[in-house]
């Protein structure tokens, strides 16, 4: 590299012998340091410095022929300014260097982020349902960023922001009617919670079933039921119209235990999830999953929803 023949060039230069008296001790100990530490710069740079790595681009000066025994050698003045103009050379050389991989690092990484796919895109590249493919549709959502609202122009008075929209408050006659639920009240208060929340949901109350599963499975999540409230936690999402946040909860059910009581309700449902919204690639590598993790089921108990989530799909 040219870095690596300048850095050889001021090593020559180094190896010159200057009359004792003639030199400075303490200008030759700065530039020895200067030196050390340019050359200490060049291998953290560009580690492959001997031409193994790079290719030269950039021939450096050439050395100073050497004087014949019994001549004096350049003056010490000389030999320092020839030193001083080699190091210049070598440390824009190298901030050139730096800024250039900079930049390129930062195009690439713009690129890069530039090219991330949407989340509910990833994974799908197998041919078949695996954990990949269905831990990206367990992410979290994550909130769009908020845009900051232009400035006023100079003049006008400053604009207000809008307010913050908020869930309308549910009336009373839909608070009379959830109250008309009623929580059951037995030994075994786990399984009171679930059975809470089912109602709730068998009532139609979707956010408030959504509300009570969440609190069970917060409660007591090594429970004996906590494969159904998964599930159902999904169906109450689903039901509500909500394909994308019941479909985490079919993943996450699944993925938990795929020998749970309702882990091939959950896979099967999560087809349905993304039947619901149009994305046919996923409904139809979800249903093969299924139809080969579940065969028993797909043929018994699920028949009826594996057939009716098939129909109109155009699977390979």
């Amino acid at each position: 590299m040219r870095l690596a023949a300048t850095g050889t060039v001021a090593l020559a230069l180094v190896g010159l012998s200057l009359p004792a008296q003639a030199q400075d001790g303490g200008t030759d100990a700065r530039l020895k340091k200067v030196e050390s530490e340019v050359r200490a710069l060049q291998r953290k740079v560009f580690p492959g410095g001997d031409g193994k790595y790079f290719a030269p681009e950039i021939t450096g000066p050439a050395a100073a022929p050497t004087p014949a025994l019994g001549q004096p050698a350049t003056s010490p003045v000389s030999d320092v300014l020839v030193r001083m103009d080699a190091l210049e050379t070598q440390m824009r050389s190298l901030t050139a260097q730096v800024e250039q991989n900079t930049n390129r690092i930062n195009q690439l990484e713009a690129k890069l982020a530039a090219s991330v796919p949407p989340p509910m895109d990833s994974g799908m590249a197998a041919p078949t349902a695996s954990s990949s493919n269905l831990s990206a549709m367990n992410a979290p959502a994550t909130a769009p960023a908020a845009t900051p609202a232009p400035a006023p122009a100079s003049g006008q008075p400053a604009l207000k922001p809008a307010a913050q929209v908020r869930p309308a408050a549910p009336s009373d006659s839909r608070i009379d009617a959830v109250k008309a639920v009623v929580k059951p009240q037995t030994a075994d208060a786990a399984d009171d919670e679930y059975s809470y929340g089912f109602r709730l949901w068998e009532a139609k109350f979707y956010p408030e079933a959504q509300q009570q599963l969440k609190l069970y499975l917060e409660k007591y999540p090594k429970h004996a039921r906590v494969s159904w409230g998964r599930n159902l936690l999904g169906r109450a999402y689903l039901d509500d119209g909500k394909p994308l946040e019941a479909a985490k909860w079919f993943v996450q059910n699944y993925q938990a235990d795929k020998r749970g009581d309702r882990a091939p309700d959950s896979l099967l449902y999560l087809a349905v999830s993304m039947k619901q919204i149009k994305d046919t690639k996923r409904a139809c590598i979800v249903l093969a999953e299924f139809s080969e993790t579940y065969a028993s089921e797909a043929a018994g108990r699920l028949k009826g929803l594996y057939d009716s989530t098939r129909n109109g799909l155009t699977c390979s």
